[in-house]
């Protein structure tokens, strides 16, 4: 004969099995609820190629006047992260759309159009300044032309590819130095010096990582070529 002790115990077991497998239902689903918004995030982020930028173009911080490109370039940090550059809310070049390099990274835009015309990077410390030289004989008047450094951009660069640099409109590139973070917006025929170029130097009291400087960030607008 069963005892009603023993039922009252038996149905308190078993009240507390089903109250702990809902606990462990509802637990698990929050868990995967964070997990999904987590990932959700992340791809959103990532997704940088085909999403719009929330306010102005590239996400600068005011709007460019008429006739001028919004533009956004970013140097790498160390050797972890490469460099970015956005132009009228496209992002032409940067780690996600694996074109990016060790080295100097360059986007050739129509003065007139805003449109790309090419995307390289060149390896400056393990790789041979000639192809880097070849394209930048090439480039044509009226051309854009964007550059953002990552890692090291100066170890194989010699007098003539900072001299052809330099008729882009950069004031910096002579003291470009090993393992500088450097981002620069110059155009091939320009009549004077650009103003849109930063230079941080590789020093062991200001560095931001061990061995490299911090990451450079500049943006501005470009105003639209006429002829």
């Amino acid at each position: 004969m069963i005892r009603p002790g023993s039922i009252l115990k038996l149905a308190t077991l078993t009240l507390v099995f089903f109250l702990a497998v809902f606990l462990a239902f509802q637990l698990l689903e929050i868990n995967m609820d964070f997990i999904l918004g987590n990932a959700s995030s992340k791809f959103k982020r990532m997704n940088e190629d085909s999403a719009k930028s929330d306010g102005y173009k590239c996400g600068l911080s005011k709007e460019c006047p008429p006739e001028h490109f919004a533009f956004k370039i970013a140097s790498g940090a160390a050797t972890v992260v490469g460099p970015r550059i956005c132009l009228e809310d496209q992002v032409l070049m940067s780690g996600v759309k694996n074109n990016v390099g060790r080295g100097i990274n360059i986007a050739l835009v129509n003065g007139k159009t805003g449109a790309v015309i090419n995307t390289a990077s060149f390896d400056m410390w393990g790789g041979e300044v000639a192809p880097f030289l070849k394209f930048l004989k090439e480039i044509e008047d009226g051309t854009i032309v964007m550059m953002a450094s990552f890692d090291d951009a100066a170890t194989k660069m010699n007098d003539e590819t900072r001299k052809l640099i330099g008729e882009l409109g950069s004031t910096s590139v002579g003291n470009l130095g090993f393992r500088d973070n450097w981002v620069f917006v110059g155009g091939k025929g320009i009549k004077t010096k650009s103003p849109f170029e930063q230079l941080i130097k590789n020093s062991a009291d200001t560095n931001k990582f061990e061995g490299w400087p911090e990451v450079l960030e500049m943006e501005g607008c470009i105003p639209q070529r006429k002829d």
